[in-house]
């Protein structure tokens, strides 16, 4: 089922594992109200966290190997086609008769947020099994990269990173919801990676304190400044106990990059990275014009242990809706690294690319316009904000 090269070595691309979704997306026109229906719009979107990712870096130039599984169902034929049509490759999408294509269907308010949602995503964790997991263990271990969601169950998480690990291979998790972020406590040692949003990071810290040590964060409408050192503590815990890179989404108010003891200038290995039409011109046009590592190493990495956050704003946007947000924002961050850029640069490609996402009524953009996603990268590049740099908390 892999994929060789003429040499006989498995081609090194990032793989992405986890669920493929169709989502039914529902706009109120007005204000909704409990126990009666509202005029409004009804969409069948092509969804779930891992297959927008792959989606959003396929448009980006980069050719991800996806794992995930399918029914042979009205919806699993509809997100099999699409994929196909994309020129995606299918031969790590597991199909067969027993599956329930996994399905989330969204009420979303009249700003595009999400006011309520229901998803039925078993056969995630019933169908894309360690044993499947384990075919493509070759594709895994060449990998520049891999991003494992959280709709996965325990063990496949454990296998997959596992597998990874044995390569050295970097693994990003995506924690996917509240709930499913705790499946982080076991497999932490294995994460170079992670992008919670602000109740994921507590969920995540409690479940790897010995008690529940943190409280969602009420934000009245603070500066980021005073919102990260309110977060700072749960940060600190997840670097603590192994995860390298934080990429934490604060909604409207961007990203915050921390590190402890990690260059904001790490990028993936030379060997394995790759460069196709839209990612070699998007990695062309970035390292002219943007210089690699707007903090300089010798200064950040005077001492270990280090602690170091930088603020990325979001961008203005005419929104939508909001649902790809934060998939686009991971698919173009690990596009961005499948190609050669570092951490900073890939930061705000990815800020661009989840602007993108949600002044469209799809969870990815159609395509991505490379002027726009450069021009807007360097706005949020060369106005990122280090928030703390220092030796010792």
């Amino acid at each position: 089922m892999e994929k060789q090269r003429k040499d006989g070595d498995v081609e090194a691309v990032p793989v992405v594992i986890g669920g493929m979704v169709l989502d039914i997306q529902a706009t109120s026109s007005i204000p909704p109200h409990p126990r009666t229906t509202c005029p409004g719009q009804i969409y069948y979107v092509q969804g779930g966290v891992a297959r927008n990712i792959a989606e959003c870096m396929t448009k980006l130039g980069a050719q991800p190997f996806m794992i995930s599984a399918l029914g042979l169902d009205m919806p699993g034929n509809l997100l099999l086609e699409h994929w196909k049509s994309a020129g995606l490759r299918t031969e790590g999408i597991r199909k067969h008769k027993d599956i329930k294509t996994p399905t989330v269907c969204h009420i979303l308010d009249v700003s595009g947020e999400v006011a309520a949602g229901v998803a039925s995503v078993e056969a995630v964790e019933m169908f894309l099994t360690p044993k499947w997991i384990q075919q493509f263990k070759h594709t895994i271990r060449s990998a520049p990269l891999l991003m494992v969601d959280a709709n996965l169950s325990p063990p496949a998480i454990e296998v997959s990173c596992r597998l990874a690990a044995e390569s050295n291979v970097p693994v990003w998790f995506e924690p996917v919801s509240i709930a499913k972020s705790e499946r982080i406590a076991p497999i932490v040692k294995y994460i170079t990676f992670a992008s919670p949003n602000e109740d994921e990071l507590i969920a995540m810290a409690n479940a790897l304190s010995s008690q529940n040590l943190f409280c969602p964060i009420e934000r009245n409408n603070c500066s980021t400044d005073t919102l990260f050192q309110m977060l700072k503590p749960a940060i600190w815990l997840l670097l603590e106990k192994g995860v390298k890179i934080l990429v934490l989404t604060i909604g409207s108010d961007g990203v915050l990059l921390c590190t402890k003891g990690e260059s904001i200038s790490w990028r993936i290995c030379l060997e394995k990275t790759q460069q196709h039409g839209f990612s070699r011109q998007l990695f062309e046009n970035m390292t002219s014009s943007y210089p690699s590592n707007l903090y300089s190493d010798s200064k950040v990495l005077e001492r270990s242990p280090n602690f170091l956050a930088v603020h990325f704003p979001a961008l203005p946007a005419s929104v939508v809706r909001l649902t790809g947000a934060g998939d686009c924002l991971v698919g173009g961050m690990i596009a961005s690294l499948s190609t050669g850029l570092d951490v900073m640069q890939s930061v705000a490609i990815g800020i661009a690319a989840a602007k993108a996402s949600v002044e469209v009524d799809s969870n990815v953009p159609s395509q991505f316009s490379l002027p726009t996603i450069t021009g807007d990268a360097r706005i949020v590049y060369s106005t990122a904000k280090l928030l703390q740099h220092q030796s010792k908390l």
